[in-house]
C-alpha cells in the first residue's frame, strides 16, 4: 500500500486525508477545517500544515486548487484571493510543511482520480468530467493524457449574456427553484454545445448532487455517452494524493 496526503482547497472549506495510491481509496476520514477569511496564502498555508500535523504525516503532498496552475504557480483564483496570483505555491507549501509537494487545478486533479480510478477507468478517447456546484469544474482527458485547466464552467452558451455556471450550476438551481427536469433542459443545452466544440465520447458528471442522478441525467440526450462520477466528494482528494504518489504525473 502506497499512501498519501490528499488535500483539496475549496472556498468554504479546506479538506485533507490519507489515500491508498495503489487502490484509490481513502483510509482515514476526511479532516475538515473552514477556508480562512481572507484566504490569504499565508493562511491557507498554516490549514495545510495543520492538516498535516493532524495525520502525522511525513511523505509527498498533493494540492487541489480551484483555478488555473501552471508548474506549481497560481494563475487565477477568483473564489479565494487575489494575493493567490502568481503565487509560487508549490516551492511555497514544500517549505512550509518540509514535505514533496504537488499542487494541482482541483478538477483536473479530480478528473484524474475518476480516469484512474471510477466511471473514466479504462476510457480511451476523449472523455470530459465536470463537476456541478457552486460552479462548474471541467476537466478532459484525450488518449489517457490530462489537458489542463479548462474553464468550460466560463464558457458562453449562445444567445446567453452570461456564462454558463451562472445558468446550469446547481448553486443557480437552488437558487432559482428549478426542478430537475428544467434544471437538466439547462444542462442538455450546455453539454450539447460541448459537445459540438470537443466530440468528447464520454462525459461524467460529478459534485453533491450526483447522488440525485436519477432525477436529471435521463432528461439529457447527447451523441457521448453520460455517466454519474463514482468517487463523489472523494475525487479532489484521491486525485491530489494520487498525483503527488505519482510525481504530479496526471497521464494515466
Amino acid at each position: 500500500m502506497k499512501v498519501a496526503l490528499g488535500i483539496d482547497i475549496g472556498g468554504s472549506g479546506i479538506k485533507g486525508a490519507l489515500v491508498d495510491t495503489k487502490r484509490g481509496e481513502m483510509v482515514t476520514d476526511r479532516y475538515r477545517v473552514p477556508t480562512p477569511r481572507p484566504a490569504v496564502p499565508d493562511a491557507v498555508i498554516a490549514v495545510i500544515e495543520r492538516i498535516k500535523d493532524h495525520f502525522n504525516y511525513e511523505g509527498p503532498i498533493g494540492v487541489g486548487f480551484p483555478g488555473i496552475v501552471i508548474d506549481g504557480v497560481i494563475y487565477s483564483a477568483v473564489n479565494i484571493h487575489p494575493d493567490w496570483y502568481k503565487f509560487k505555491a508549490q516551492k511555497k507549501i514544500s517549505k512550509a510543511t518540509g514535505c514533496e509537494v504537488v499542487v494541482g487545478n482541483d478538477a483536473d486533479l479530480a478528473g484524474y482520480a475518476e480516469m484512474r480510478f471510477g466511471a473514466g477507468r479504462k476510457r480511451k478517447g476523449g472523455t470530459m468530467i465536470f463537476t456541478l456546484g457552486t460552479g462548474i469544474g471541467s476537466s478532459m482527458f484525450v488518449n489517457k493524457v490530462c489537458v489542463p485547466n479548462l474553464e468550460m464552467g466560463h464558457l458562453y452558451l449562445p444567445g446567453h449574456e452570461m456564462d454558463a455556471e451562472n445558468y446550469t450550476s446547481d448553486r443557480v438551481r437552488k437558487e432559482e427553484n428549478l426542478s430537475w427536469k428544467e434544471w437538466a433542459e439547462r444542462l442538455n443545452e450546455y453539454f450539447r454545445h460541448i459537445e459540438f466544440l470537443f466530440s468528447p465520447q464520454l462525459i461524467i458528471v460529478g459534485g453533491g448532487v450526483i447522488k440525485h442522478h436519477e432525477k436529471y441525467l435521463k432528461y439529457i440526450q447527447t451523441n457521448a455517452k453520460i455517466v454519474p462520477a463514482k468517487l463523489l466528494n472523494e475525487a479532489g482528494i484521491i486525485g491530489a494524493a494520487a498525483a503527488a504518489a505519482n510525481g504530479g504525473d496526471c497521464s494515466l
